[in-house]
């Protein structure tokens, strides 16, 4: 497919949601560089039918769009700034698009330094998971000036089945991601708590999944993570340690503003927990492993699992 656009997409961070959102970008006809520290990935969107550069600032050589798929606000710094920078590189005029999660005065602070080097920045967490990323069918919560979304408004439509706009400064897109985070953590570590829960008292916990999904008890996390618990997969879609990482900066925030965040507190403890055991870098249902362990219970496991 022909890019009608003619923007050239540059896309830094290639793991399940980057590779998503860079395939997706290819499938509507971009001109797309990937770029990742993983040499495996990059193999993986070649393969796709992408170009993969390891070196951000040549795979962002004159690009109008990169977007940062990166973990947090140190590696989008060094994505953006550090010595094999990409803002040095792009075509004035270009756009940022942050997709990590972040604390708004940071996302506040790297739109003023892109901005001053004549390039706009719009913050733009996402939200969907892998499977949704792959299919072009991402939430983003963005905020940035009305010209810049106007300039990737080609490249939004390839990858989000949803953009919300909410305000014309960095900053309020992450506060929005930030919301979202905590419930979404507090809804992990409750499906977690409450499918162990129902192992304890002796119930079939395949059962369970199938009448909670139907009853009011259910949430979206419970109906997409429990399967991985049922299936004993713990292969990481979504990391403990991003939930240590994304409940630590609300907990930061709501010390900051002294808004008390009990609920969100409690359920950073179950996460940093279950890295502590070992399982930071599993899938995020593994504080259901942890609750196990220490109630002596056994979960399913994967076929060939020892």
């Amino acid at each position: 497919m022909s890019n009608q656009t003619g923007l050239k997409v540059c896309v830094v961070g290639l793991g399940s949601m980057g590779m998503g959102v860079a395939t997706s970008l290819l499938r509507a006809g971009f001109e797309t560089t990937g770029c990742d520290v993983s040499e495996d990935a990059m193999a993986r969107f070649v393969s796709a039918g992408g170009r993969a550069i390891a070196n951000p600032a040549d795979a962002a050589q004159d690009a109008d769009v990169v977007i940062t798929v990166v973990v947090n606000a140190a590696q989008t710094e060094t994505v953006l700034f550090g010595e094999c920078g990409v803002v040095e590189v792009m075509a004035k005029g270009g756009v940022v698009l942050s997709f990590a999660t972040m604390g708004p005065d940071l996302a506040r602070g790297f739109e003023e330094r892109v901005q001053a080097q004549g390039l706009d920045y719009i913050d733009a967490p996402i939200s969907g998971g892998a499977g949704k990323a792959a299919a072009g069918q991402l939430t983003i919560m963005a905020s940035g000036r009305p010209a810049a979304f106007d300039k990737v408004r080609p490249v939004l439509d390839a990858i989000a089945q949803k953009v919300y706009e909410l305000g014309d400064r960095a900053g309020i897109g992450a506060s929005f991601k930030i919301v979202n985070q905590l419930l979404a953590g507090v809804h992990i570590a409750a499906a977690c708590e409450a499918i162990t829960f129902a192992k304890a008292l002796g119930l079939d916990i395949d059962k369970v999944y199938e009448v909670i999904t139907a009853s009011a008890g259910n949430s979206w996390m419970f109906e997409n993570r429990v399967p991985h618990i049922l299936e004993g997969d713990y292969a990481p879609r979504s990391a403990i340690d991003i939930f240590t990482k994304d409940l630590g900066i609300v907990s930061d925030i709501g010390r900051d503003l002294k808004f008390p965040l009990s609920i969100a507190s409690t359920a950073l403890q179950m996460f940093i927990m279950t890295s502590a055991a070992g399982m930071g870098r599993d899938d995020d249902a593994s504080v259901a492993r942890l609750l196990a362990q220490v109630s002596g219970l056994e979960l399913p496991e994967a076929p060939g699992r020892q």
